[in-house]
C-alpha cells in the first residue's frame, strides 16, 4: 500500500479547485473484513467538499446502505454482495444504487480481488441489465494501478451492448486514455494513481 495523502479533505479541495465535480471513495476496510471502517471520514468530505460523491467498499446490507444515505452520499457502490446476492441489487436498485464488477481473467473477482466467482463480464453485465441498474463501474484488474492505459476494446464492447451509465476504472494514465474514453461515449472514468503521481493535470482531464 501507498500513502498519497494523510489528509483527504484536503486533498477533496484540490479536486474541487480543479474544477471537479465528482468524487469516487471507496472503503478498503469495509471491501475487505465487511466492516465499513471509514464511514465518518467518508461523512466529512461529503459535508466539506460539496462535490457528487459515490462510495463503496463493504456495503453489504440494507442498514449500510441507509446509513450512508444519511450521510448525504449521492451513490453507492455494491460490489461482493451483488456477486454474491444478484437479488439484493434488484432490491436496492434506484438513482442512488451503482455496481461494481471488478474482472480478472475473464471472471467477475469479489472479496477485495482475493477471489473470483463463476460469472463472465458479458453474463453479470446482463444480469444487472435486466435488474435494470442504472451505473457500473467497472474495472480491469490486470490494468489497475499499472498506468498502462484503460481496457479500451473492453469497455468498447460492453459500452456497445449494454444500455447502462458505464465508468471505467483501472489503469486510466494520461490525457489520451481520457479523450478515447470520452469518444466511447462513457458516462465516466476514474482518476487515481495517475492523478497522485502527477501523470494528469485534473483541470485538463475534466475539459477533455
Amino acid at each position: 500500500m501507498t500513502v498519497y495523502a494523510r489528509n483527504p479533505l484536503d486533498l477533496a479541495q484540490k479536486f474541487v479547485q480543479a474544477g471537479c465535480k465528482y468524487l469516487h471513495m471507496v472503503d478498503l476496510e469495509g471491501a475487505k473484513d465487511d466492516n465499513p471502517a471509514n464511514q465518518a471520514m467518508i461523512a466529512a468530505l461529503v459535508k466539506e467538499s460539496g462535490l457528487f460523491c459515490q462510495a463503496g467498499g463493504g456495503i453489504r446490507s440494507f442498514e449500510v446502505i441507509d446509513k450512508y444515505l444519511s450521510l448525504g452520499v449521492n451513490r453507492l457502490i455494491i460490489g461482493t454482495k451483488a456477486v454474491e446476492d444478484p437479488q439484493f441489487v434488484k432490491e436496492a436498485t434506484g438513482e442512488k444504487i451503482a455496481v461494481g464488477i471488478d474482472l480478472k481473467d475473464g471472471l467477475v473477482a469479489i472479496k477485495g480481488w482475493r477471489e473470483t466467482a463463476a460469472f463472465t463480464a458479458d453474463e453479470f453485465f446482463a444480469l444487472m441489465s435486466d435488474y435494470e441498474v442504472k451505473c457500473i463501474i467497472c474495472t480491469d484488474i490486470s490494468k489497475d494501478g499499472t498506468l498502462l492505459g484503460p481496457n479500451l476494446q473492453l469497455y468498447e464492447h460492453l459500452q456497445n451492448e449494454y444500455a447502462v451509465n458505464l465508468i471505467a476504472s483501472g489503469g486510466v494514465s494520461s490525457i489520451a486514455d481520457i479523450r478515447a474514453l470520452a469518444e466511447m461515449k462513457l458516462y465516466g472514468a476514474i482518476i487515481g494513481k495517475a492523478y497522485y503521481e502527477g501523470r494528469v493535470d485534473l483541470e485538463e482531464a475534466v475539459k477533455v
